[in-house]
């Protein structure tokens, strides 16, 4: 059995400063400095596996060949593909253009005959992340394509040579709500497929349940109770049909991201059991000092691997079910009536990573109804930027229509629920929010989430310390500036910096 690494560095662009390794202090990582991320996460951090993102990005398909070339010592001790790895995030052709898909595949199969020359012993690129599934005959689709076109390449381009490896893993990246819930069809079937085709089972399973998307479309606590049953769910296929499973969380570090940093590594690992490999993503490698980021990355390595997962009662699944499905109601009618007024900001959020148009969960250009969204993270930086963490949207009022014995089972089941909701509330401006309250009667509802989800947790939400004074006196001056891009961009970026995330 292979190696299953604890921490996944991503390219997620959530980072509100510069990283330690730049050379001019900026903030933004161009496609050329992807390499550098790279080398930093696996030398400098000891972060065993990086997320390589074809999935809307300009990848730099030449990455083996640099990654060998460049470093050549550090990969004859250290083995790609055997003690840490790279792994490809392929696009998802059901919902994008699959330009770079041939591509990518195509790199898998030359990285092999590269490494083979070199004299290394192991296959470098044998698994792949494919986003936004949603059956399993896409998963299947990913293992023929690559089948096929290693078949192809071998007999016609490399007849003189060994043949390459025709077999791919393949990660699920399960990103709804609705299809985390219901993961266990989508590996029921998927091994159903895979003995049909393959004569075998799986070897195993690293099913990948998103964060930051389905939040953006459903909300906090829609999302973050989707995340559990599909943890559920996942080790109860797992204990039923005997095949290993791994499951990934991908998460960020604002709490409607995830909620994992530098300084919350422990509680995550804690009130998470069963998670066992976490994304660090940008901001969690630089917006802390970097001796801050090692010491929570061994915590993680600790903590994750011996964490026994929740397994539910069909009683209490059907009350998370239910409480999920009211939470992502009333987050999306009471986001429908903010998101006019958020379009200037989220324009202004900066940028910290090159990519192309983003074709994610909700298919081209993200929408709600007839309304655009932006990525996850540019939306949270926006609400974050004017003082109104999204974590609140729609929240109130599902808590105030929970029985007793649903708030109970909640907070027994998600047991981070009032510290995540704390730290969100320390970035409230209660000004900014009676201001855009006057001037359109949807942020009223969210004055009034806000007051019934204080009353129920008998907390009261605002900065506490220095940064996050600092960080609402900046927040005021974000609406006086919504027509002025520049120094709204601006403006947004300090904030970010005493929030330690972009968004």
């Amino acid at each position: 059995m292979r190696t299953i690494p604890t921490t996944m560095a991503t390219q997620h662009p959530d980072n509100a400063t510069a990283p330690y390794w730049s050379k001019d202090g900026n903030p933004f990582i161009g496609t050329h400095l992807e390499i550098t991320d790279c080398m930093a996460s696996f030398s400098d951090m000891d972060i065993p596996e990086y997320m390589w993102d074809w999935e809307g990005k300009h990848a730099d398909a030449a990455v083996i060949d640099k990654l060998f070339t460049k470093y050549y010592d550090y990969f004859s001790k250290l083995g790609l593909g055997k003690d840490i790895f790279l792994t490809f995030r392929l696009p998802n052709i059901w919902e994008e253009k699959g330009y770079s898909l041939l591509q990518a595949m195509s790199v898998i199969l030359s990285s092999e005959d590269f490494a083979r020359d070199l004299g290394f012993a192991n296959r470098p690129l044998f698994e792949v992340i494919l986003p936004m599934t949603e059956r399993a005959d896409q998963l299947m689709h990913m293992h023929t394509l690559f089948q096929k076109l290693a078949e192809f390449k071998s007999n016609e381009f490399t007849p003189s040579q060994p043949k390459n490896t025709d077999y791919l893993e393949v990660i699920p990246l399960v990103e709804s709500v609705e299809s985390q819930r219901g993961v266990r069809k989508l590996l029921d079937e998927y091994v159903k497929l895979h003995q049909r085709h393959f004569g075998r089972k799986p070897t195993y399973i690293r099913p990948f349940f998103a964060r930051s998307d389905p939040a953006l479309v459903s909300g906090l606590l829609s999302t973050v109770l989707a995340n559990k049953l599909a943890l559920s769910e996942a080790y109860t296929f797992s204990s039923d049909t005997g095949i290993p499973v791994f499951p990934i969380a991908g998460v960020g570090s604002l709490p409607f991201r995830g909620g994992l940093t530098p300084d919350t590594a422990v509680n995550y690992a804690s009130s998470n059991p069963g998670i066992r490999t976490v994304s660090i993503q940008s901001a969690f490698r630089f917006d802390y000092p970097l001796a801050k980021v090692k010491a929570a990355l061994r915590q993680l390595d600790s903590q994750l691997p011996k964490n026994k997962p929740r397994i539910y009662s069909d009683k209490v699944s059907a009350v998370l079910t239910g409480i999920s499905e009211q939470a992502a109601q009333y987050y999306q009618q009471h986001l429908t009536g903010l998101v006019p007024d958020m379009q200037t900001i989220f324009a202004a959020v900066p940028r910290r990573r090159e990519r192309r148009q983003h074709i994610g969960l909700l298919a081209y250009g993200r929408s709600m109804g007839k309304q655009q969204l932006p990525r996850a993270i540019t939306f949270t930086a926006g609400f974050y930027s004017i003082g109104v963490p999204p974590e609140f949207i729609g929240l109130g009022k599902t808590l105030l229509g929970l029985s007793q014995h649903k708030l109970d089972v909640l907070q027994k089941e998600h047991s981070a629920f009032s510290t995540d909701l704390e730290q969100a509330g320390r970035f409230l401006n209660r000004d900014n929010l009676d201001v855009l309250a006057k001037r359109n009667s949807a942020w009223k509802a969210i004055k009034e989430d806000i007051a019934a989800t204080e009353t129920l947790l008998g907390v009261r939400f605002q900065p506490r310390t220095n940064d996050e004074r600092a960080h609402k006196n900046l927040t005021s001056n974000v609406l006086l500036l919504k027509n002025n891009h520049q120094a709204l961009s601006q403006l947004i970026a300090e904030t970010a910096v005493l929030r330690k995330s972009l968004g």
